[in-house]
């Protein structure tokens, strides 16, 4: 296996396209939007530039990195010979399927279909394709040049073939493969979208302001970011999607998204890419200051 395809240029897309490439797979790295495939490349090469920094690359590395990554707008020429597809793409739904409808037509048998997705059904997903034996789960974390571990999810009818095959590139990759089975988020984020949600909560209902709640989960639970900058990093609007799959999933109220967090993803506050959420970002830098709207 060493032809990969990466479906989405995002920040997990071109995550996953830098770790396969950095370990010696062919990447075909695939988007709708030039510009966003532009800026991924050229966000891999400055990641890599700090690998080269830090003595953790050399410069022939680098080099060899970038001469195995490709760009496509279209999928059928990035996606044909494709020994593995990984998919990427926005947290939604009715767009995965479409994507995976038309990979069917593209890629021969012999290709595995992996999801990046943090909470859809890869059942749902392997439904959409003639292959449910090699349809997967493959949910990395970010960001994914740094974050060991993957999240393998077999579906209803994922092969044992089919999932040791992925198990074994993940190791290959230099991550930590974890099996879970395929239910509403999955284990990551059946259990850190409520705590994210309970912080909104928190500061919906006025107990506490957004420096103070992070400030106490960090300093009082030794998490490494507090939960409202972590919901900025991951994106509001992904925060809001898994919270939906999981109510509507599971059926549970606790799961039902606060209306802060659904008010903020509608108003386009989406967090650190959209440089405001709960915080306030400068492009180009780690500083970060309390949004205004939550200092009045």
């Amino acid at each position: 296996m060493k032809k990969i395809t990466v479906i989405g240029a995002g920040t997990m897309g071109n995550g996953i396209a830098h770790v396969f490439a950095q370990n010696g797979f062919e990447v075909s790295l695939v988007d709708v939007s030039k510009p966003a495939l532009d800026a991924a490349m050229n966000t891999i090469a400055k990641n890599l530039d700090r690998q080269v920094a830090k003595g953790l690359l050399t410069d022939d590395q680098k080099l060899k990195t970038l001469r195995s990554l490709n760009s496509y707008t279209d999928l059928e020429k990035g996606a044909a010979d494709a020994d593995l597809v990984v998919e990427a793409a926005t947290e939604n739904k009715e767009l995965k399927l479409s994507i995976f409808s038309k990979l069917e037509l593209i890629c021969p048998d012999k290709t595995i279909f992996a999801s990046n997705t943090s909470s859809i059904s890869i059942t749902q997903i392997a439904a959409a394709t003639k292959r449910p034996k090699k349809v997967i789960g493959m949910h990395f974390m970010n960001p994914v040049p740094i974050m060991k571990l993957v999240e393998i999810i077999r579906g209803y009818s994922t092969s044992d073939e089919t999932t040791s095959t992925i198990v074994e590139m993940s190791k290959k990759l230099g991550k930590v493969p974890v099996e879970v089975n395929d239910y509403p988020g999955f284990v990551a984020n059946r259990i850190l979208m409520p705590m994210i949600n309970e912080a909104i909560e928190t500061l919906y209902h006025g107990v506490a302001g957004v420096e103070e709640i992070d400030t106490i989960m960090k300093l009082g639970m030794a998490h490494p970011m507090g939960p409202l900058h972590l919901a900025d990093f991951i994106g509001l609007d992904t925060c809001l999607s898994i919270l939906r799959v999981l109510h509507d999933g599971l059926g549970n109220p606790k799961y039902a998204p606060c209306p802060l967090l659904v008010n903020m993803v509608e108003s386009g506050n989406l967090g650190a890419k959209t440089g405001s959420g709960f915080y306030t970002y400068v492009a180009g830098s780690k500083e970060k200051s309390v949004s205004a709207y939550f200092t009045k």
